[in-house]
Parts: structure tokens; C-alpha cells; sequence
């Protein structure tokens, strides 16, 4: 007998859509039915997007977010909120990251990962998070009351890899981010868990791993491979998905067994 996930119904918005794994969680949610919101500041990518997927007969919104700028963050759930429905579904995918050793690290370096990593982050949770608890409690309209949050984290939120120290700083961050908020929503049915993935080849980083260093690091993965963004659908949907309701709190790794 075959399962499935049918995430008809919901609306998901997707941080940092634009490319990469956004796009892909995008298109992974609306192929389980879901409205989705792609979110980012390249509308122009977006919109190429809403056609990809409108095209495989799916819905989709564009709508222009800087997770740096909270009064942006509003603007765009209210916006998708008023377009769509009320969101069900929060992927909080938005991150930056940098290669460098920790005395070069300036202090705009360090600004910008956590602006984006950690305080961006928290304030899309945040904003998405108070209208599912206005919703879970009655005070605002709403079909379906709870909601999934899901944070994309990182391995090196785990652990600590060499050159990209603040950045593990900001996902470590992000992690103890989706435990408190696990601990403080859960009982309104509202469940928040995080993803930390390994090295997934896209778009940004695809020529590192043609290079002579991108092959030596290669080499050190426990199976000598990168993984794709497509190894990250099921886990996606099944955090997402009404069935996932008993979990809360986790923080899952995804990283090939490098973590291990």
C-alpha cells in the first residue's frame, strides 16, 4: 500500500527562494500541493520561478522580502497573507556565508552573517509565528490553526568546520533558536524543527567542487560525495505534513553521515 503527503490546502512561504535550495524546497512543497510564497530580494528569479512551477500546474506568489530589514518582513507576510491566505507553513531558508580564517573576519563580514543567519531568521519566525498563535488561540481567522516552521540550519551548526567559523556561530544559533521556539509554541500545535544539511552541490558553489581543493574536501566526506537539493524532499514534506505533528524540537541532520 502506497503513503503519501498531501499538503493540499496549505501555504508555504519560502524564504530566500531565489536560488538554490529555496527554489528547490519551493517546488518540492508545491509538488505536494501546496500554495507556495517564494520570497527574496531578486524578484526577477522568482518570477522565472512562479512560471517553472505554474507551468507544472502549481500555485505560486512572488513577493519581494529583505529578512535584514524587519519592517520588510512584515510588509511580506502581511502581503502574502492578504494574497493568499493565512501561512501554514514557514521554511526559513534565508543564509549567507563566507570563506575566511577567524582574524580576517571583519566587522561587516561578521554583521552580515548574522544579520541574515540569526536575526533575520528569528524575526521571519517571529512575525509568521504570532499570526499562527493568534489563530491557535481564536483571535484571528484562520481553516487550520498550528502551523510548521522548519529553520534550514547546518551541519557546521553541529560542527565546527575550519574558515567558516562565524558562520557555524550563526547556525548554532539558529539551532537553539528552533528549540526555544519548539518549547515556547509546541503547545498551541505549533511545531518548529530544523534541518542542518551537509555539502549539497547548487548553483553557488557548483564550481568549488571542480576545483583542487573542492576535490580534496570531497575526499574527506564519508562517502566521497555532495549530496543534491533533491536529497532533501523527504525530509522537507514530512516535517511539513499534518502527520509530522509528534514531532517538535528536532534538529535533524542531513549530511550524508559527515557529522557522525
Amino acid at each position: 500500500m502506497a503513503y503519501s503527503i498531501d499538503l493540499s490546502g496549505r501555504v508555504a512561504f519560502v524564504t530566500g527562494a531565489s536560488s538554490g535550495l529555496g527554489a528547490q524546497f519551493a517546488r518540492t512543497l508545491s509538488n505536494a500541493g501546496a500554495a507556495v510564497v517564494l520570497a527574496s530580494r531578486r524578484v526577477d528569479r522568482l518570477k522565472d520561478l512562479r512560471s517553472q512551477i505554474e507551468g507544472e500546474g502549481g500555485d505560486a506568489h512572488v513577493i519581494e522580502l529583505d529578512v535584514t530589514d524587519v519592517d520588510s518582513i512584515k510588509s511580506a507576510v502581511a502581503h502574502a497573507e492578504t494574497e493568499v491566505g493565512s501561512i501554514d507553513i514557514l521554511i526559513n531558508n534565508s543564509g549567507v556565508s563566507t570563506t575566511q580564517r577567524i582574524q580576517d573576519v571583519s566587522e561587516d563580514d561578521f554583521d552580515r552573517m548574522f544579520n541574515t543567519n540569526v536575526r533575520g531568521a528569528f524575526f521571519m519566525a517571529q512575525e509568521v509565528g504570532k499570526r499562527m498563535l493568534a489563530r491557535a488561540q481564536g483571535a484571528a481567522p484562520g481553516s487550520y490553526t498550528g502551523g510548521r516552521i522548519v529553520n534550514i540550519a547546518s551541519m557546521a551548526g553541529l560542527r565546527v568546520l575550519p574558515k567558516i567559523g562565524v558562520y557555524a556561530m550563526s547556525k548554532a544559533a539558529v539551532v537553539q533558536m528552533t528549540k526555544a521556539m519548539a518549547l515556547e509554541w509546541g503547545k498551541h500545535g505549533i511545531n518548529v524543527n530544523a534541518i542542518c544539511p551537509g555539502y549539497i552541490d547548487t548553483e553557488i558553489n557548483h564550481h568549488h567542487w571542480k576545483t583542487e581543493q573542492g576535490k580534496k574536501l570531497m575526499q574527506m566526506l564519508p562517502r566521497k560525495r555532495v549530496g543534491q537539493a533533491k536529497d532533501l524532499d523527504t525530509l522537507l514534506v514530512m516535517l511539513c505534513a499534518n502527520e509530522s505533528h509528534f514531532i517538535n524540537g528536532a534538529v535533524i541532520s542531513a549530511d550524508d553521515g559527515f557529522g557522525v
